[in-house]
This record gives C-alpha cells, sequence and structure tokens, in this order.
C-alpha cells in the first residue's frame, strides 16, 4: 500500500507544492499557528531523504570533481547575484522583497532532486554527493551569502539561521548517512519505501503552514506580487537552464547533464521558507513561498526537455526515415 501511495505522490509531485500553498492561503489563521512544527517535520523529511546516501558516494564523486564544484558555482555564485540584480531591477528600495529572491536561492539544493534524477535516469551518485556537500555546508553558506549580498539592508540573527539549517538539514542528514553505512545499506532497503510517502506528505503539511503564514500578503494579487511571480519564475527556469548549458558545453555524457540540470535549479525551497517565516518579517517569506508555486513545475517541463533532447533525431535522419518507408 505505501508502495502504491508513493508512486502515485511522485507523480502528483508537480501538483502538491502548489495545492498546499492555496491550502494555506485558504486556511490562514487555521494552520499559522502551527509554524513551530515546521522544523521538526523538515527534519523528518530530510532524514528520510538522506538514508540513501553514503561516504563511499562522495568519495566516487571526489575523483572527478569538476561536475559538484561548477553546480556549487551555479547554486550559490551565479543564480544568488543574478536573484539581487533582478531585485535591483524590478523592486528598487524594496529590501524585503530583494531578500526573499536572494533568500530562494541562496539556500541549498533539495533532496527532491534526487527523485527527479533518478526519474529521469541521471547520475545519482553524483546527486547525492551535491546533496551532501551543500547540506553540511549550508550553515555557512547559506547566513554568508544573505549577509554579503543583502546584509547591509535587512537585519538577520546569522546565529539562529545557522542553528536552524543545523537542526533540519545537517544533522538528520549525518544520522541517515550513519545509519546507511552501519546497516550497509538496508535501512534504505527496508525503510526507503516506508518513510518516503510520509515524507512527500510531510512536505506538503510544510509547505501549507509556511503558507498560511503569509496568507495576507497573497491573497490581495497585486501588479507587484505578478512581478514578484514572473521574476521568481525566472530564476527558477534560470538554475536549471545553466546546469543544463554547462554540462553541454563540457561534452559531459547525459547521466551528467540529467544531475547538473536538476541540481542546478532545485532549491531546498521548503527549508527557505521555515527560514523566511522564522527569523525574517512576513514580506521576505513572499518571494519564497512563490518560489514553491513554481519548482516542482519548472522541473516538470525541464524532465520533458530532456526527455525529447535525449536521443535527437536532425532533419537528414528524418528523411531517411521516410525514404525507408516508401520504399
Amino acid at each position: 500500500m505505501l508502495n502504491t501511495l508513493n508512486r502515485r505522490l511522485e507523480k502528483a509531485m508537480p501538483l502538491i507544492t502548489p495545492a498546499s500553498v492555496l491550502i494555506g492561503v485558504l486556511l490562514g489563521t487555521h494552520l499559522s499557528g502551527y509554524a513551530y512544527l515546521s522544523t521538526w517535520i523538515f527534519a523528518f523529511i530530510t532524514f528520510s531523504g538522506s538514508i540513501s546516501s553514503n561516504v563511499r558516494n562522495f568519495f566516487t564523486v571526489i575523483r572527478r570533481p569538476l561536475p559538484l564544484l561548477l553546480t556549487m558555482v551555479i547554486l550559490h555564485v551565479l543564480v544568488p547575484f543574478l536573484a539581487l540584480l533582478l531585485g535591483h531591477v524590478f523592486f528598487a528600495g524594496d529590501a524585503f522583497t530583494i531578500t526573499g529572491l536572494v533568500l530562494a536561492v541562496a539556500i541549498p539544493t533539495g533532496i527532491s532532486s534526487f527523485i527527479w534524477v533518478s526519474i529521469y535516469k541521471g547520475n545519482t551518485v553524483l546527486t547525492l554527493a551535491i546533496i551532501l556537500v551543500d547540506t553540511l555546508l549550508s550553515p555557512l553558506i547559506v547566513p554568508f551569502t544573505l549577509s554579503l549580498l543583502v546584509g547591509a539592508q535587512v537585519e538577520m540573527d546569522a546565529g539562529a539561521i545557522m542553528q536552524s539549517l543545523l537542526v533540519m538539514v545537517v544533522l538528520p542528514s549525518i544520522l541517515g548517512m550513519l545509519l546507511n553505512e552501519w546497516t550497509r545499506g538496508q535501512i534504505k532497503v527496508k525503510w526507503g519505501p516506508r518513510l518516503s510517502p510520509f515524507s512527500k506528505l510531510g512536505l506538503g503539511v510544510v509547505v501549507a503552514i509556511n503558507g498560511s503564514v503569509v496568507a495576507p500578503y497573497l491573497r490581495s494579487f497585486d501588479v507587484s506580487l505578478l512581478i514578484i511571480c514572473a521574476v521568481i519564475l525566472l530564476l527558477a527556469f534560470s538554475g536549471y537552464a545553466t546546469g543544463f548549458l554547462t554540462a553541454k558545453m563540457l561534452r559531459w555524457d547525459q547521466d551528467i547533464v540529467v544531475a547538473m540540470t536538476f541540481n542546478g535549479g532545485m532549491r531546498n525551497i521548503s527549508a527557505g521558507a521555515v527560514l523566511a517565516v522564522s527569523y525574517f518579517p512576513a514580506p521576505v517569506a513572499v518571494p519564497v513561498v512563490l518560489g514553491m508555486l513554481f519548482q516542482q513545475l519548472t522541473a516538470s517541463l525541464w524532465g520533458y526537455i530532456l526527455a525529447h533532447r535525449k536521443n535527437p533525431i536532425n532533419f537528414s535522419e528524418k528523411a531517411n526515415i521516410r525514404q525507408s518507408k516508401v520504399s
């Protein structure tokens, strides 16, 4: 039953997040009082995803580190600076919105990228290594990125943000990885299918709770909110596109192209929403919560692109096919 539920939830991934945001907005104050649960639910989600990781994956990738390093550059240099640039172009003087845009792309790559990479036959070993490295470094990278790009505009508690990332992301990841090593992979085989559907449902709960906190800002839809949606969509698309183009230009194998595409665009956006709601004024959380609407949908689009570019047929090949059919 759990396996069947998990497969259905995987197919519904692009819809789970937008539906959860809608539920959060509609329920509003009924859910916002449970915001304190987000950190612990997300810790469970991280643990569930990390039981697939092990130290061997990391050392396998270290032998060929360039894809990992370039993905980290995309995640924490190129796209955050693009977010800052677009923020100043479209929201000059609005420090909260600019901070929200930067936060939405400064957080580490998401566990859900592993699902997408697996579906499209990408390099899962590279993906797990990227998730592991980015997760472990996130308590340092995220506060540093925010301080560097928007620290002078918005007051924040960097120490509290680091502590929250340790609880939500780092410690559950280390625990999951150690249990995987200790059981020689049996925990993944035995408990992975059992935990996966609850992890996806938990993600929906976290998104709904965070959506309820910013509900007052999402109910009054205006031109400013529409522009935020457009910028967030552009940022989401650019992350996937940068990973895809980088791997293609370096002529790497298709499995690495798939891994860099999804890891370049996917973010642990729910963790970002928890941070935004917990440590920043509510307007900062608006771009992050809106990012939840587009991340999985954009991933679906890039999955379609990757599936149709895997074995492209040029015009001369099409002509040959038609000619053979005629003959």
